[in-house]
């Protein structure tokens, strides 16, 4: 048997969200709705948890936006399919109708729903990759500004680090280690809300507690069919690199 399409929603207003919901549960009632996320940081950790077939992004999130969620999405192994949720000006409008996106517009209408819900269907059945979004993207989302140093606790000392400087984050239940070149450090943030200050090209993510500078990595090891090694410049421990991230390395 197929498996049941896996739902993912992002939307920080409550009232689409929960509207939105009643639509997929009356026009889609096969799919499984398995995260409803009210901003773009906690979709994209749940994306990474729940492994969605389909994932409907609001474009304007606080945290991460639908874009930038989307654009880390695309990354994975196995991207889901994305459907963009937006509002009647939004600026991103004729990109999507260039690229043949998928898009909803607020207020979400169930004619329209249906519509991109058979693509989407179409696509899925017939095994077909998700559009790449990757190039129009970096034509939407808005350059970054020079990132903020980082503050993190060595010690009685608050040190400022600037995000160059850092070779990988690891996190665990309470902090995340900063990890450079000759030192090591705790800060409070949640690798999560960190990743929606830095540079997804040069910081990637590979693993779910995992987030390393790519300049810094000498190698990918794989070790078997879903397990592979990263090699660090200068420094001797191996990271592990999850499935859903291996894509990252496929070489050229």
């Amino acid at each position: 048997m197929t498996p049941s399409p896996r739902l993912l929603i992002a939307d920080d207003e409550q009232a689409p969200r929960e509207h939105l919901r009643r639509l997929l549960a009356q026009h889609w009632p096969q799919a499984e709705l398995v995260a409803e996320c009210a901003n773009g940081v906690d979709a994209w950790d749940e994306a990474l948890a729940q492994e969605p077939t389909v994932c409907f992004l609001d474009i304007r999130m606080p945290g991460l936006t639908g874009l930038q969620v989307a654009q880390r999405l695309g990354q994975l192994s196995q991207p889901p399919q994305v459907v963009f949720v937006t509002a009647y000006n939004d600026h991103a409008l004729a990109a999507f109708e260039a690229g043949a996106l998928d898009y909803l517009v607020k207020p979400l209408d169930a004619e329209r729903l249906q519509r991109a819900l058979v693509r989407v269907q179409q696509r899925l059945q017939l095994a077909a990759p998700a559009p790449d979004l990757q190039a129009l993207l970096q034509q939407l989302l808005p350059r970054r500004g020079a990132p903020r140093p980082i503050q993190a606790s060595v010690g009685k000392e608050v040190r400022l680090i600037p995000p160059d400087e850092v070779v990988y984050f690891e996190s665990d239940a309470r902090y995340t280690r900063v990890v450079t070149a000759d030192t090591e450090a705790l800060i409070r943030t949640p690798l999560k809300e960190l990743i929606a200050s830095l540079d997804p090209d040069q910081f990637w993510q590979v693993h779910r507690s995992i987030l390393v500078n790519s300049r810094c990595i000498a190698s990918a090891l794989r070790v078997d069919e879903n397990n592979m090694l990263l090699s660090l410049r200068g420094r001797n421990e191996k990271l592990p690199v999850s499935r859903q991230f291996q894509a990252l390395f496929k070489g050229q």
